[in-house]
């Protein structure tokens, strides 16, 4: 199938179209393609729920706040940063400690429930927390081999780029990335990182919540938006998808990822209405699929 084209118009004229291409796989075998499976993108914070096992398994005391706080793209509401405080406390570690960057403070970093992680799980492990965002630090090194294991690759293959809050970040092709997080499920960890993603999918909401509307939306799923247009999603009757947005757009994600479960007979449409709203409320454009 050919890629899909998203269109945005405002009023009567099309301001902007959006090449998107996506695969959903059915206990890992492809189902659907939509243009090209075999694109290959970086993970980017889509790898949340992934880089967030070796921290269940390291800390078995984390709840389900905490644990879906390490997996969010945040908003740095008073709500989620509450969540990342009390990881940083339990760690115990001191936010002078998060390398993730300020925006305008590294607590209040997008990235910063991830990172706190990753020092709860260096002081689980004994490991120094200097340096943890680093490629050649331990807590990386066991990122990349989660990722490698459930992406099914050698690790050595993977391309490595670096993340915009500055740690190691893996590329996989479409139906790798979907495989991947279809395959959490599978893996020890994985069935605590989904049930807090089920159970507190507001503290996921960031940049791109059409994660946690999808969440909310379809029994039995979990989702997670990824910079630069990536979207993953997996159910647990065995279905993953992957889907990305060419040009690294995020406004289009939600229509094509209803449009492609659509295809599936999956209704997912309360995800989004399609509407383009001013600053008003005022409904002044669409979003669709053509």
């Amino acid at each position: 199938m050919k890629p899909l084209v998203v269109e945005v118009s405002r009023g009567e004229v099309v301001e902007a179209r959006h090449t998107v291409h996506a695969v959903v796989l059915r206990d890992g075998r492809v189902e659907l393609a939509v243009g090209d499976a075999g694109l290959e993108t970086y993970l980017r914070s889509s790898a949340k729920p992934i880089q967030a096992l070796p921290v269940v398994r390291a800390r078995p005391d984390l709840d389900d706040e905490q644990v879906a706080l390490c997996c969010a793209s945040h908003r740095a509401t008073d709500e989620q940063l509450a969540v990342v405080r009390r990881i940083l406390a339990d760690a115990p570690a001191t936010e002078e400690e998060l390398e993730c960057g300020g925006e305008p403070t590294p607590i209040e970093h997008n990235c910063s429930g991830k990172h706190a992680g990753f020092l709860a799980l260096c002081r689980a492990e004994g490991w120094p927390s200097e340096g943890y965002r680093r490629l050649g630090h331990p807590c990386q090194q066991a990122i990349l081999r989660e990722v490698a294991s459930l992406a099914e690759v050698e690790p050595a293959s993977l391309p490595i780029g670096v993340d915009g809050c500055g740690v190691p970040t893996f590329a996989l092709t479409l139906e790798r990335a979907a495989l991947a997080f279809g395959r959490l499920r599978e893996c020890e960890g994985g069935d605590r990182v989904i049930r807090a993603m089920r159970a507190h999918p507001r503290l996921l909401l960031g940049r791109v919540s059409a994660d946690a509307r999808l969440i909310e939306v379809l029994p039995g799923w979990i989702a997670k938006g990824g910079a630069e247009g990536l979207f993953c999603a997996s159910s647990d009757d065995g279905l993953a998808l992957a889907l990305k947005i060419e040009d690294g757009a995020f406004r289009p994600i939600a229509s094509a990822v209803c449009h492609v479960l659509g295809l599936l007979g999956i209704d997912a449409g309360a995800v989004t209405d399609g509407v383009v709203r001013s600053s008003h409320g005022e409904n002044v454009g669409v979003v669709r699929v053509v």
